[in-house]
């Protein structure tokens, strides 16, 4: 019988060299890169030593380095905190409500608009949703304040047309939540819209060919065909929300809160704003946003895993 023939052995060296290779073919790339990487660690990695207050009895005067180690005795005065408590509690609903909204609201503008056969139309709404976007909420906020006003706001006077009293909608705690998803389903939306209508582009129009040759409607085609094949958008969407979970939108709620609805509006960045800036409790405002870090962290970590599952999203 004929023996085997050995296989030769594999040269090391020669199983580094396609690595080797595609490291100098992307290394233009790296160095373009390199800029944005050194900011990155400047900017966000390096202040993180900074968390270490948290665990002390800080003052600028000694720095971190000499100020006094305390342990958690600063996360227990926080959870002890009434205001805190309060705090938790309208992040969760407010960032809750607003990462509802900003799922379904571009979903459901976005399926209309795929309905109308005018491009000019389509495209100049897009634009139209698109452009609030870009305003800040510095802007923004004066031009919330003039139209909920209760005096000369428009909505007002909408309301007094059916002889419905003027509500303070900026001044009310039942309504202030209210105000704060809507506008910002106002301003963020046009973002979501943007990215289900790529994703409609991307379905293939024989599946609705075949979908009309069977009989079906513009509702059976939407439910059959259309979310079906924008489903892997949604649940990436939906996924990567959850990071969002205890980010309830600081520039809106300060620009917008004043201090009669701050039982309804105050969250914990507000609450770290004023409890550090404001008051100059540093080490207790620190021990906020490093447990907000966390639990945020920990939400991340989760929604990657779930869009994995679910979607096939994997960072790298």
């Amino acid at each position: 019988m004929n023996k085997p023939a050995r296989r030769a052995p594999q040269n090391t060296l020669a199983s580094k060299r396609p690595g080797r290779g595609r490291f100098k073919r992307q290394l233009p790339l790296h160095v373009m890169i390199l800029p944005a990487v050194v900011i990155l660690l400047i900017y966000a990695y390096v202040p993180m030593l900074g968390t270490v207050i948290a665990f002390q009895n800080y003052t600028p005067a000694k720095g971190f380095v000499n100020s006094s180690f305390v342990g958690l005795e600063n996360f227990r005065y926080l959870f002890s905190n009434p205001n805190f408590t309060n705090a938790l509690k309208n992040t969760v609903i407010i960032a809750f409500w607003k990462m509802l909204t900003g799922l379904v609201v571009p979903l459901a503008f976005s399926l209309m608009l795929n309905e109308i056969g005018v491009s000019w139309f389509k495209r100049t709404s897009q634009t139209i949703v698109y452009l609030p976007y870009f305003v800040s909420w510095v802007l923004m906020a004066g031009i919330i304040v003039d139209i909920f006003s209760p005096t000369r706001g428009i909505v007002n006077s909408f309301l007094g047309l059916f002889g419905i009293d003027p509500i303070f909608f900026l001044g009310d705690n039942k309504w202030f939540r209210f105000v704060l998803i809507l506008t910002n389903v106002w301003k963020e939306f046009g973002w979501g819209t943007i990215i289900y209508m790529a994703s409609l582009s991307a379905i293939d129009p024989s599946l609705y060919e075949a979908a009309m040759m069977d009989g079906a409607g513009r509702v059976r085609q939407t439910l059959h065909v259309t979310l079906p094949g924008l489903m892997p958008t949604i649940v990436l969407l939906a996924t990567l929300s959850l990071g969002n979970v205890l980010n309830a939108g600081f520039d809106q709620v300060y620009n917008l809160m004043s201090p009669v609805t701050m039982q309804s509006g105050d969250i914990i960045d507000t609450l770290v704003y004023r409890i550090g800036i404001e008051n100059g409790q540093f080490s207790v405002a620190t021990a906020a946003g490093l447990f907000k870090s966390a639990i945020s962290c920990l939400f991340i970590v989760a929604s990657y895993k779930l869009a994995d599952k679910f979607a096939g999203y994997k960072i790298f």
